[in-house]
């Protein structure tokens, strides 16, 4: 561990509600909850606000409307969120070149590594500027911790929120941690930290009272020895550049258990497409397909296939995940389903069964023309190309024609929170729908609380939208008009609580 405070962890302050609020204005000051809003939906970031009547992460959904019935409850908006990180992440690699994110919203920085002269004072001018400069950039506020290592770091971020800087000085290390639960030691989970407890450890300073020997007993030692080390306020782990991810997937949990095996199929084929974008999006490409459900008792299970190259081509990944399903009993119930891709590679090959099927159409093409049957084996391959397709092909307009003729039997469904243009009112976000209803508030991130209209969820002057940067584009911000009273509360979504902004 480095004596010097060179290490800054950065942490943005309640991330996702923080930016909700900032593009919001009706919104800031109030308790405001994202996560899933579905009855097994979970809470992915509540304001401070909202923290005050007791809701936190990762606490269920159903739990926080309990908690907090006022709360604007709004579903997630990472193309935003992404944006905001990405501008962020852009002014951390400013500072050194070993940044190593954690999150969206959380990174680890090695200020020692971008030149920063190893003084108290250096770095807190350092970590002050930064601060400035995620404000003025993003107009949100992130807290800042600096020490010798990356666990004290983060430790010292945590007691800066919100908005805050903490520098632990070298040799306070151990008064510092001394009082703090064992759960504030990196390593630490619940099953841990119940084996300590029935050793009648529960401090840190109890932790190191105890000694490595002890600790090792209990716990082994590879993991005693190492928590012996961070209770003595030891942390050696270096700031990792680069995280190279070892797999990308995506899942979904589903408010009412599937049971019907076409709409899994359909569920399956949906998220692997979405795992193919993001694995293009990260430029990647996998050699295994991995599917994971979660059964209606919760017992969960996984399955793989492994392909003979790596690939991106969402109709190999589609068909390896429908095989993968088919093999799978569902019909008592399914609570969750994902899929992810393994084995990632910077590359991609052509998939050796495509390669296989040309070739042998080909084969059969030559053979057809050679007895006089070119006209017929043209006609077969018209009628090919409409049926199901293999495990080599896609078949991107028979699954988009199935999808447009579900989307025309369904009414539009407005989530609240998501983003939305009207061709009179202009920009809006969605405050709640029901009953055929959706009611919108017309404001812009750099406007004043807007007014709240309500109109038929088929609307056809109402149309999704793309987020607003939190930002003015423009240099001068226009003074601030008065606010246009509120219009009458926003219907619950599907029949449910209204999702509004209360004084």
């Amino acid at each position: 561990m480095r004596g010097a405070p060179t290490i800054l962890h950065l942490d943005m302050d309640a991330f996702y509600a923080s930016a909700e609020q900032a593009a919001k204005p009706s919104l800031r000051g109030k308790p405001v909850i994202v996560g899933g809003l579905g009855p097994r939906g979970v809470v992915a970031t509540a304001s401070y606000e909202a923290r005050v009547f007791g809701v936190h992460s990762a606490m269920a959904m159903a739990q926080a409307r309990r908690l907090c019935p006022n709360a604007a409850f709004l579903i997630p908006r990472f193309t935003l969120y992404r944006k905001v990180s990405d501008a962020v992440m852009t002014l951390l690699h400013t500072l050194s070149p070993l940044v190593e994110p954690l999150s969206l919203d959380e990174a680890f920085v090695d200020l020692e590594a971008g030149g920063t002269e190893p003084t108290i004072e250096a770095a807190r001018a350092v970590a002050e500027r930064l601060r400035a400069d995620i404000k003025a950039v993003t107009g949100l506020t992130g807290s800042v911790g600096l020490a010798g290592s990356k666990m004290l770091a983060k430790i010292g971020s945590e007691q800066a929120k919100p908005d805050g800087l903490v520098v632990i000085e070298p040799g306070t290390e151990r008064e510092l941690l001394g009082p703090m639960s064992v759960r504030t030691l990196p390593g630490v989970g619940p099953a841990t930290a119940e084996t300590l407890r029935r050793a009648g450890i529960h401090t840190v300073a109890e932790t190191r009272e105890a000694g490595e020997a002890e600790l090792v007993r209990l716990l082994g030692r590879a993991h005693g020895a190492s928590l012996f080390l961070m209770a003595e306020g030891r942390d050696e782990r270096p700031v990792v550049a680069e995280r190279d991810a070892k797999s990308i997937s995506v899942e979904d949990t589903f408010d009412v258990d599937l049971t019907d095996r076409t709409r899994v199929q359909l569920e399956i084929a949906r998220l692997a497409d979405r795992c193919v974008r993001r694995l293009r999006e990260a430029g990647r490409s996998g050699r295994t397909v991995v599917i994971k459900v979660r059964r209606y008792d919760f017992s969960t299970l996984t399955r793989s296939e492994t392909l003979r190259g790596p690939t991106d081509d969402p109709a190999v990944v589609r068909e390896a995940a429908a095989r993968l399903i088919d093999g799978v009993e569902t019909t008592a119930g399914v609570r969750l389903l994902g899929v992810g891709v393994s084995g990632l590679a910077d590359f991609t090959q052509e998939d050796l069964f495509a390669q296989a099927a040309q070739a042998a159409q080909a084969a059969q093409a030559a053979e057809a023309a050679e007895a006089g049957q070119a006209a017929q084996a043209a006609h077969e391959a018209v009628g090919d190309a409409g049926r199901p397709p293999g495990p080599e092909r896609p078949e991107p307009v028979g699954e988009g024609a199935g999808e447009a003729s579900e989307d025309v039997e369904k009414p539009r469904r407005w989530l609240p929170g998501s983003d939305v243009r009207h061709a009179e009112y202009g920009a809006g976000w969605v405050q709640g729908s029901g009953v055929g209803r959706v009611t919108v508030r017309f404001e812009e991130p750099w406007s004043p609380p807007g007014r709240v209209r309500t109109f038929p969820v088929d609307d056809p002057a109402l149309q999704p939208a793309d987020p607003l940067p939190l930002l003015r584009p423009d240099a001068e911000a226009e003074p601030e008009a008065e606010a246009e009273p509120e219009a009458e509360e926003a219907a619950g979504q599907d029949g449910g609580q209204p999702v509004t902004s209360r004084p």
